[in-house]
């Protein structure tokens, strides 16, 4: 039986980054990653779209998400560890009622200093070769689209291969010193009392029970402290033994789409919006479907966030459903893009968001030994890097976490007893 200071369960970016930062801040310490698959990244972490902006409202949100994407700047361009940061930028695309609705909030964004460039109808017409006016199609109105009147591009904001950030992470753990153990399935959190007594079925309430580790398919694991950072599978292991943490698994899909075709190569390398030059990270009007230029592979990729009637499922292995895409996104894309019109579907994948029904923000605080690090609501990879560092705080006894750039976070702000939130109001 093997002994540690700490077991992080999850080998995904959460995992990965608290690990790194614990070590980088205990050096002396024995700390383990466990993970149920055969590598690094390779849940809901490898399915995700890996985009980013630094272009929130809420404090919380721009705290947590540009320290994050400066660390990311500075592994990529100072330590030169190539994480294939892509600036492609966000594209909002608004009609003018919506535009109205979210201008107050956008004006108060441009107080504080943040960046975003507006760009009209037409020019986004010419530039991007779209129907900014969809509502004239009889189909169109059925739909309930909305015309492209006016857009918003954030220019602090794009792309990152999320594989070679978690291995970044996972190198550098390992480097000093860390240990993982892959293959290996945690079956449930261990409980014991502060003082045995050698009672049968103890631990009793009045022992003062805390978490000791995990039981695995491979044996036990004792730690002093249990980090648990597995992302949608969390709450199995936490409902065992109490913790409530509000999390909900929901699924996503992702359908890539090969710019084959001249007037797809020309869309995906259009000029004038970043020092890209492709289209940016754009998101449609009504329904928001979203199109990321996927450069890498010369390639385009859909998706769509839905909600009502989507189920909340947990699923070890959720599969993209060929409808979602052929009656819905694809049906949605074409009407602002005819570009796409009869492209044929080059691949497909699905993964699960840990949503935070209550606030949307990440989850992290420590009750009896067990240290909760997750429910990220789909914003895991953008924000990976200040909620590493926070939960390594809390590991450390730590009040207060420095944040990359000397930005210092209350690390009870996101826990569950005094959280302090800050809401998001630019909600699209």
């Amino acid at each position: 039986m093997s002994e540690y200071d700490a077991v992080i369960v999850g080998a995904g970016i959460f995992g990965l980054a608290t690990a790194y930062h614990i070590k980088r801040m205990k050096p002396q310490d024995k700390i383990l990653v466990v993970d149920k698959l055969s590598a690094a990244g390779q849940g809901n972490t490898a399915k995700s779209a890996a985009m980013f902006r630094c272009f929130f409202y809420s404090r919380t949100n721009l705290t947590l998400v540009d320290t994050s994407v400066e660390f990311y700047r500075h592994v990529h361009e100072t330590l030169k560890v190539d994480l294939k940061l892509k600036w492609t930028g966000y594209l909002w695309l608004f009609s003018e009622e919506d535009y109205k609705t979210a201008e107050p909030v956008l004006n108060a964004m441009k107080e504080r200093g943040l960046d975003y460039k507006i760009f009209e109808e037409k020019e986004l017409a010419e530039k991007l070769k779209m129907n900014t006016n969809v509502t004239s199609d009889e189909e169109a109105q059925m739909m309930g689209l909305l015309d492209a009147n006016i857009g918003v591009l954030v220019p602090k904001a794009g792309s990152i291969d999320i594989d070679e950030l978690v291995k970044f992470y996972e190198t550098e753990f390992k480097r000093m010193g860390g240990q993982t153990q892959y293959n290996t399935r945690v079956e449930g959190i261990i409980v014991e009392p502060e003082n045995s007594l050698g009672i049968p079925g103890e631990p009793y309430f009045w022992q003062n029970p805390h978490a000791a580790g995990v039981k695995t398919n491979r044996g036990i694991l004792k730690a002093k402290k249990t980090i648990v950072a597995a992302g949608t599978w969390a709450s199995v292991l936490l409902d065992q033994v109490g913790i409530d943490t509000p999390s909900k698994p929901i699924k996503r899909q992702l359908f890539s789409v090969r710019a084959n075709t001249e007037p797809l190569k020309q869309l995906l390398h259009t000029r004038g919006f970043t020092k890209e030059n492709c289209m940016p990270f754009t998101i449609l009007p009504k329904p928001r479907v979203y199109i990321k230029p996927a450069l890498e592979e010369e390639a385009f990729w859909f998706s769509y966030g839905d909600h009502f009637p989507r189920a909340f499922k947990l699923e070890d292995d959720p599969q993209p459903e060929e409808n979602f895409y052929k009656y819905g996104i694809y049906q949605v894309a074409t009407k602002y893009f005819p570009q796409f019109v009869g492209a044929q579907l080059h691949g497909a994948w699905a993964g699960q968001y840990a949503l935070n029904t209550l606030d949307g923000q990440p989850v992290i605080f420590e009750e009896d030994d067990v240290i909760v690090v997750g429910s990220c609501s789909g914003s895991g990879n953008m924000k990976a890097d200040a909620v590493g560092r926070i939960a390594a705080a809390i590991y450390a006894g730590e009040e207060t976490a420095l944040l990359h750039g000397e930005k210092e976070f209350k690390v009870s702000d996101l826990g569950m007893k005094k959280r302090n939130v800050e809401p998001e109001k630019l909600i699209i």
